[in-house]
């Protein structure tokens, strides 16, 4: 009876596993990043501070290989990060009750030969203010610091999983740019310097606009 027992249970446990491998079913944190970035490096404004080493650990769970800068690598900039606060109400007394805590990082990625693109991450958490527990508050500030930097860097890794689509807009404009040189050569025209550029805010904003163009006469 129990070998019955036992049989049935694997067979259980075959199907389960069976059915979430069918319905695309994926780890918890577990990112899909294009093939541009499975070799990186990472380079930063704090080598060895905590968002450095969160985004390093996030990049080495996903298995992309970590190596030391060159031309032919793509790479992830780290360029800042930073903290702000905002009252969001208040005591009868006028005292601050409620504050948002802020944080902001901001990096770059480059990929050689197809454009370099500047992000930012943001996030915000409300806390109570108590003014008679001045110490607790430092404490509570450092963890939402800690929680909201753990957050951004899964906002990072989220937007790695998306440059493929930055890239394809890219090499599109690049390629028209080539266009508008040749036929204006043939025409005997100055060419078009268009010059491009992009800046992407946060998850929000997917597809901002990546290109900004100037003409000379």
């Amino acid at each position: 009876m129990n070998s019955i027992f036992r049989s049935l249970r694997s067979l259980m446990v075959a199907v389960v596993v069976l059915t979430t491998a069918s319905c695309g079913f994926h780890l918890k944190n577990s990112y899909n990043l294009p093939e541009e970035l499975q070799s990186l490096s990472v380079t930063s404004f704090d080598p060895y501070g905590p968002l450095t080493r969160e985004v390093r650990n996030q990049l080495e769970l996903q298995d992309i290989k970590l190596v030391l800068p060159e031309k032919d690598i793509a790479n992830l900039n780290l360029t800042g990060e930073s903290y702000g606060e905002r009252t969001l109400s208040l005591y009868q007394s006028s005292k601050v009750a409620e504050k948002a805590f802020t944080y902001t990082a901001r990096y770059n990625v480059t990929v050689p030969g197809k454009g370099s693109y500047a992000f930012s991450a943001s996030l915000n958490r409300s806390y109570l203010d108590n003014p008679l527990t001045a110490l607790a508050k430092s404490v509570e500030q450092d963890m939402l610091a800690a929680e909201l930097r753990t957050e951004a860097t899964k906002q990072i890794m989220r937007q790695l999983t998306r440059i493929t689509r930055y890239i394809e807009d890219f090499e599109q404009q690049q390629a028209i740019n080539k266009q508008v040189e040749e036929l204006q050569s043939d025409d005997g025209t100055s060419t078009l310097s268009i010059e491009n550029r992009f800046e992407g805010k946060s998850d929000q904003q997917l597809l901002p606009e990546l290109f900004k163009g100037d003409s000379s006469q």
